[in-house]
């Protein structure tokens, strides 16, 4: 019902949107001509359309749309699909999908395969006159089965009787589909695969509780039939599997074609055994002699005529089983792009853009599940929040060589094994945090993990990095000592950085967060560099003529001017930022969002590779939509000067 309910809401939001963009479009100012900023900017309108258009897609290509409006089709589909796979083999066997019989094509490969080991014989310089003639005589001897097989009267009857069965056995099948109460199925029966229906769940994600407590998905597709529509196709597809092993059991032998293999196959093998050691080329040609008769003996091959009544029966079925799909084919046409529900063995399964683009719903379940710290992800939550203690954030704030500077002796146990306290111990409890005060919601999890990696990593680089290129844009020094260093290490990609520094820092929160520095610091320099001497030199010359200081220049003439480019910095620093940190969690990396993402894809856990995806996008957009606000109070003016 939700999906259902997410769909028309989204087709009537763009429909609106769209409808409310026209008429604001009329409104417009005629004088904001094209190449004016102010007709760039869009509006929450378009956003929806733009995010609702997204999110249709979504909706539509995952199957979702199917899943919410059609909750059947699945089911339906894997019994359609359980029935072609039980015709595939039979139709192979025929000109129906191929280009030719399957005996004349079997034929054409084998009389090629012996035509090619004549002429390889006849070539060969390790072969003598008297063993090429030996072996060419096999080789005729070889191509003289096939006949047999191919001749009509030759043909046993009890092979034509078997042949007729299963053909007779086909038709009935055809008629009984088309009978309503088809499959005539017994009470006992039908309360049996009403209790299947009931436990085998619904078309989704399974989720299952594995032994060392992580959680595990699987795309399941409910086998057992749960419409009439599908218990008729479901019983066909039994009774078609059944014609199909019996014909496949079924082999075109004659008496005449047993004696002349067996025959062959005697003669080579005295033969071979006949030939010593220096004879290995001769024994091997013999061998593929062999190899090729015995194709010939397992093959399905029969005189040309023999299945053409087989043939035209199982057209007239498969033609029967579309018509009875009724609108199901409509369905799958329309609702399941780019693939469709297939079976093998026993079971079904997606194949197309359902398996590997996880719907809305299960995305949407399994981020919720993920996000309880009882199931989390790897007994760790994506996001969740944890009541901690004033005390630790203070221990872990103040450093602890704070009480060891302090004078006098840290409190030493009387002998009666009592401790007493005295200032410089009850300093130390508290740089340690080793006290109680009360407790305050802190977050914690995947998602907060490499949050605050990135955040730290950014900061660092922005408090160092944009003095540093302010610096270098005023003084030629600083740009001369500091520019060959920073131009070395900037070229080279994160990625190159990465094994170095978290094999020296650990895989801890220290390597990741170096390694962000590292890749926001270069950014924030050439940011700064770049703003601080693209000032113009006009409004400097006025600072100065007004009497204003270096200090002043500096702060209300060089650095205004510097902070468009700085800002754009920092915006390009951010998705920098997530680029590099979730490849250094899929190096190293306990927790994070590249961590759970590497892990996933280890085990096609694709809902959760699409979670992460989604995870990373969403929050690169909270840090890109907060510096635009920033942005827009810090530097109005820009663009409009």
């Amino acid at each position: 019902m939700l999906t259902q309910f997410l769909t028309i809401l989204i087709f009537v939001a763009i429909i609106g949107c769209i409808l409310y963009g026209r008429r604001l479009i009329k409104t417009e100012k005629v004088d904001a001509v094209f190449g004016n900023p102010e007709r760039a900017k869009g509006g929450t309108h378009w956003v929806i359309v733009g995010s609702s258009a997204i999110l249709l897609v979504w909706l539509y290509y995952s199957w979702d749309i199917a899943k919410g409006f059609y909750p059947k089709s699945a089911n339906e589909l894997c019994q359609v699909a359980k029935i072609n796979e039980s015709l595939l083999g039979l139709k192979y066997q025929f000109p129906i999908e191929e280009r030719e019989f399957k005996s004349t094509s079997i034929i054409k490969i084998e009389n090629k395969n012996l035509q090619r080991v004549t002429n390889e014989i006849q070539n060969s310089s390790d072969l003598n006159d008297q063993q090429k003639n030996i072996l060419v005589r096999y080789i005729d001897q070889t191509k003289k089965l096939i006949p047999l097989l191919t001749n009509e009267d030759l043909m046993e009857m009890n092979t034509k009787l078997e042949i007729q069965e299963l053909t007779e056995q086909i038709k009935l099948l055809s008629s009984d589909f088309q009978k309503k109460d088809y499959p005539f199925e017994t009470a006992e029966q039908k309360a049996e695969r009403l209790k299947a229906v009931s436990e085998q769940g619904s078309w989704g994600i399974i989720t299952v509780r594995t032994g060392t407590g992580s959680i595990e998905n699987t795309i399941e597709v409910p086998m057992v039939p749960e419409t009439n529509k599908g218990l008729k196709f479901d019983y066909a597809a039994k009774e078609l599997k059944l014609i199909n092993d019996k014909f496949f059991k079924l082999r075109n032998h004659n008496l005449q074609f047993k004696n002349s293999i067996k025959k062959l196959k005697d003669e080579i093998k005295s033969y071979r055994k006949s030939l010593d050691d220096s004879d290995e080329i001769a024994s091997t040609f013999a061998k593929d002699i062999v190899k090729i008769a015995r194709r010939i003996e397992y093959a399905s091959i029969y005189p040309p005529a023999a299945l053409n009544e087989m043939k035209n029966a199982i057209i007239e079925f498969d033609n029967v089983q579309k018509d009875q799909q009724g609108g199901l084919w409509l369905i799958d046409l329309i609702l399941f792009p780019a693939g469709t529900i297939v079976s093998s063995g026993t079971s079904c399964s997606e194949q197309g853009s359902g398996r590997w683009l996880p719907k809305p719903s299960d995305t949407f379940n399994k981020f919720v599940l993920m996000s309880k710290p009882s199931i989390g992800y790897k007994n760790i939550p994506l996001l969740w929040i944890e009541m901690i203690d004033v005390s630790s954030i203070i221990g872990f704030i103040l450093p602890d060589w704070i009480a060891d500077i302090l004078p006098g002796e840290y409190p030493v146990h009387t002998n009666e094994g009592v401790v007493k306290q005295n200032f410089k111990g009850k300093v130390l409890k508290i740089v340690t945090g080793d006290f109680k005060l009360f407790k305050i919601p802190v977050p914690y999890g995947h998602i907060w993990d490499s949050f605050l990696r990135v955040f730290l990593g950014l900061v660092f680089g922005i408090i160092i990095g944009v003095p540093l290129g302010l610096f270098m844009g005023l003084n030629r020094f600083a740009k001369g000592f500091f520019d060959p260093l920073i131009e070395l290490y900037r070229p080279v990609p994160p990625l190159a950085w990465a094994p170095l520094i978290i094999s020296v820092l650990g895989i801890d929160n220290t390597g990741k967060v170096f390694l962000l520095f590292m890749v926001s610091l270069s950014i924030m320099i050439i940011s700064a560099r770049a703003g601080a001497s693209g000032t113009q030199l006009s409004k400097i010359h006025a600072a100065h003529s007004l009497g204003a200081s270096k200090r002043q220049i500096l702060r209300h003439v060089i650095f205004p001017n510097s902070l468009p480019e700085i800002l754009t910095g920092i915006r390009v620093a951010v998705g920098m930022c997530w680029g590099t940190l979730v490849a250094a969690e899929f190096l190293a990396g306990t927790t994070g969002i590249g961590f759970v993402e590497n892990v996933a894809k280890k085990y096609f856990q694709y809902e959760v590779i699409w979670i992460t995806i989604f995870i990373m996008g969403m929050l690169g957009l909270l840090f890109d939509i907060t510096l635009r606000k920033i942005i827009d109070k810090t530097i109005p003016w820009r663009g409009k000067g």
